[in-house]
């Protein structure tokens, strides 16, 4: 037993000293004008075979996490890769060039994000379906809420799996009032202002009611740009009427939302592509997708290769920057419980 925790130590003590060298090597690297850590530059997507055989490609593209224009960042800060709508024009493009490719399934694991880049990726599959002329079907495989429903919006099919939670249709802003606790702790603060809206929507004071009623008048707007994108998608099965009823933000499990006219089907990944083989007409067909160079994805339940732990636990630390005091207004398209 002693010799247990003598190695557990000694494990310990060595990872200590190997996180000590890096950060000696970070804080001294701009002193000694030598690059000591240089980080991999992003490289273009590449082609993954997943499952398969057959000329005919199905496509499986990734929608995982808070939808953003942000770039994303490892765990450390210290890399970065494309921001989802980045990824998504860049694979898209790709598709579009390979004749090969004669479906696309979406598949989405995501509690939705920012209106405009959610909004943006919706642009870039309706332009994708328009110019390339094939099925996109729309995935839900665990979380497809808010923003993430609305990317949905734009495949010609939507199906989730059985365990899977979607709706959340609506938008979301936050203010944090901070004025109290400033004084509390005695700080103030100053503004100038060249007009009195300047400072609109300021967390140092409270806000007016002309205020409020011109930011509601804005949710307003993004909201009933939501209802547009899902009655454009459901009108089949659904009025607007009913879409309307849909629409005040609660979520439901994937049967409830086939009962309701929100997807087309329930069913697993693996009953889903040999659906779109049948729709094809294809007996075999190779399921593949785009991944950075040297990253590892084994199967069709691979999650999207690199995510920092943090992104994949606590929707707070996904969005961070954009939930911040001091960031700014986020209207947002997204489930935030």
């Amino acid at each position: 037993m002693e010799q247990t925790y003598r190695r557990q130590e000694l494990l310990i003590g060595k990872n200590a000293f190997f996180f000590a060298v890096i950060l000696c090597l970070l804080i001294f690297s701009g002193c000694s004008g030598v690059s000591v850590l240089r980080l991999p530059e992003t490289e273009p997507l590449e082609e993954k075979v997943l499952e398969g055989t057959g000329k005919p490609k199905i496509l499986l593209i990734d929608l995982d996490g808070v939808i953003s224009f942000r770039e994303e960042r490892d765990l450390l800060g210290l890399g970065t890769r494309p921001s989802k709508v980045a990824f998504f024009r860049e694979a898209l493009l790709k598709a579009e060039k390979d004749p090969r490719v004669s479906g696309v399934i979406v598949r989405i694991n995501s509690p939705g994000g920012s209106v405009a880049a959610s909004d943006a990726i919706y642009h870039e599959i309706m332009s994708f379906r328009e110019k390339k002329k094939i099925p996109v079907h729309a995935f839900i495989m665990e979380l497809g809420a808010s923003g993430g429903y609305f990317v949905a919006s734009a495949a010609d099919r939507i199906i989730a799996s059985p365990t899977a939670i979607t709706g959340s249709i609506g938008v979301i802003a936050m203010k944090f009032n901070i004025e109290r606790l400033l004084s509390k702790i005695g700080v103030s603060e100053e503004t100038y202002k060249s007009a009195p809206k300047k400072d609109f929507w300021s967390p140092f004071r409270p806000s007016t009611p002309e205020e409020k009623k011109m930011f509601q008048d804005i949710i307003d707007k993004l909201y009933a740009r939501f209802l547009e994108v899902v009655y454009a998608s459901r009108k089949k099965v659904l009025t607007e009427k009913e879409v309307r009823t849909l629409a005040d933000g609660r979520v439901l499990v994937s049967g409830e939302a086939l009962k309701a006219g929100l997807i087309d089907r329930v069913a697993y990944p693996d009953e889903e592509i040999e659906d779109m083989k049948k729709d094809l007409h294809l007996e075999q067909a190779t399921v593949v997708t785009y991944v950075r160079p040297k990253t590892y994805k084994s199967n069709i339940y691979s999650e999207s290769p690199g995510l920092p732990l943090l992104i994949q636990i606590n929707l707070i630390s996904i969005n961070s920057e954009e939930l911040s005091p001091f960031s700014g207004v986020q209207f947002m398209y997204c489930w935030n419980p």
